[in-house]
């Protein structure tokens, strides 16, 4: 999953990069609404976090302005504005969820996946797939009940397919949704992470349609 963090807070915006990181997702980072502008002409993402106060605007126009656009990326706003009525406004203005600053680093992973989960189409974090018990909250997986364990980035890009059953991901769509812009990615990357996740979850986890791409193999 690859998300554009607005935050112009430095300390904070770094701890939230890295904790990103270490959930094995990416994040382009961005201090003012101008840069976000062009970071989502540029791709698509699968979650925003929004800051409201920032040097060339309030994150709320900014918020609107994409609703108003048909822009139906996830949003969770990260501000220091606590009052209810900031809520309420946030959430009217078509954010899926808000957090006050300071937050725990965890909560704000768990309400990433949370909001991920149910753009998915699918809230319920615990997932069968085969052989497979995925518990998408823990990060866990067991095969026939035997636990496995995943690197951050084979999580992300298993996270990836599973969002998507049954959808065809070309190569650059996965390195997209995996890495930021700043991020330099091997030729055979995803090919390898593809690998490696058929050894540990079994070889018709992931089918491969030659020079297309690949997708989640029928449980």
């Amino acid at each position: 999953m690859r998300m554009l963090l607005i935050e112009d807070d430095t300390t904070l915006g770094a701890a939230v990069r890295d904790q990103i990181a270490a959930d094995g997702q990416s994040a382009d980072w961005v201090t003012r609404l101008d840069a976000a502008g062009d970071a989502l002409r540029a791709t698509s993402y699968d979650l925003i976090l929004l800051d409201l106060m920032l040097p060339d605007g309030r994150g709320i126009g900014f918020l609107k302005g994409l609703r108003a656009r048909g822009d139906v990326t996830p949003v969770i706003i990260l501000t220091a504005l606590d009052q209810v009525s900031d809520r309420i406004e946030g959430l009217n203005s078509g954010a899926d969820d808000y957090l006050v600053k300071p937050f725990d680093l965890s909560e704000l992973s768990a309400r990433i996946g949370s909001v991920a989960r149910r753009y998915s189409g699918n809230p319920n974090p615990i997932v069968t797939h085969g052989p497979l018990d995925i518990d998408l909250a823990a990060h866990s997986i067991h095969r026939d009940g035997k636990p496995v364990q995943l690197t951050a980035r084979e999580w992300a890009l298993f996270e990836a397919f599973l969002a998507r059953p049954g959808q065809l991901l070309s190569k650059p769509q996965l390195e997209e949704k995996l890495y930021a812009f700043d991020t330099e990615v091997e030729s055979n990357t995803i090919e390898v992470h593809v690998s490696r996740l058929r050894k540990k979850l079994g070889s018709a986890v992931i089918e491969t349609e030659r020079g297309m791409g690949y997708r989640l193999g029928k449980p």
